[in-house]
């Protein structure tokens, strides 16, 4: 009986073309980095570098470049390592601070992985077939700041109160004496790049009494904050901003810090701080909740800096 002819097994042939597909892969790394570093650079010029073009447009460009790369493993992989490469080129070419990465690196590997995931899902057609409803949301998202009309409410007003173990007379005194900052004290928070508060000077609750407090370290060039006192009564002093000179003033602008002291049942006083501020940066849905926390943190701060010493 004749057996039916088997061909002789082979063995696959090699894909001898995979450096070179490497190299076109980090090629298409580089170019968007240029691109990304071109477009800071605009942004920084036309000085939008507070709004969300920044913190979601660049990414975002980025992300659709990179999803293009000659047959990547995985789109959200490659996106995910190309944007780390990216906040550590701005952090060192482009002298940015701790904080400033810190701050965006979530919003850029979010939108990296928004594309990633909707690029993997659709295949090797992954920009023929991604869901274009998802690139139109986070484009207009990447508008958000640019003008007042593209912009939500910037206007914020934060609440601290505390119980301290002084009559009302005493904790206004104490408010008029010139306050002490140790750093030693700082909340976490504000250790971890932000300019620091090193000196402070002017004393005083009267109407026109000033304070100045010197913010170095961190972030930016050394400055100062000066404010004023606008309205004095036996219970409330109102500190309004004459100027900041910090670099605090690119992320939020002081308006107006107000005390209340108020008496307690058991000889005490209860203090409240009310800081309203102008949110400085965009998105909104990202920034203002970690600035409410930050500039909640610093009444804390500014509170036990006045009754702790």
């Amino acid at each position: 009986m004749n057996e039916e002819y088997q061909p002789p097994k082979t063995n696959p042939v090699e894909n001898h073309n995979m450096p070179e597909q490497r190299s076109s892969a980090w090629i298409y790394v580089c170019i968007a980095a240029a691109i990304a570093s071109v477009m800071y650079r605009v942004i920084v010029i036309q000085r939008l570098e507070q709004t969300s073009l920044l913190f979601i447009g660049i990414p975002l460009v980025l992300s659709i470049m990179l999803t293009n790369t000659p047959k990547p493993r995985s789109a959200t992989g490659s996106i995910m390592k190309s944007i780390t490469l990216m906040l550590l080129m701005f952090g060192i070419l482009l002298f940015e601070g701790l904080i400033c990465i810190l701050m965006a690196a979530p919003l850029a590997y979010l939108v990296g992985a928004i594309i990633g995931y909707v690029s993997d899902r659709n295949g090797s057609s992954r920009m023929n077939k991604m869901n274009c409803s998802v690139i139109t949301v986070l484009a207009i998202m990447s508008m958000e700041g640019i003008t007042e009309a593209l912009s939500f409410d910037r206007e914020e007003s934060v609440v601290v109160t505390r119980t301290v173990d002084f009559q009302t007379d005493q904790a206004l005194s104490m408010l008029a004496d010139q306050p002490e900052f140790t750093l030693s004290g700082l909340p976490t928070f504000l250790k971890l790049g932000f300019p620091l508060p090193t000196e402070v000077a002017g004393q005083g609750i009267a109407l026109g009494d000033r304070r100045t407090i010197h913010f170095a370290g961190g972030e930016g060039e050394p400055g100062d904050l000066i404010v004023e006192v606008t309205e004095a009564s036996n219970n409330k002093i109102v500190f309004s901003l004459v100027e900041d000179g910090s670099h605090i003033s690119h992320w939020l602008t002081w308006k107006t810090i107000t005390w209340e002291i108020n008496p307690t049942d058991d000889g005490k006083s209860e203090v409240t701080i009310t800081l309203n501020y102008t949110r400085e940066l965009d998105p909104a849905w990202y920034f203002k909740p970690i600035e409410r926390y930050g500039v909640k943190k610093a009444g804390e701060y500014f509170i036990d800096s006045v009754y702790t010493q």
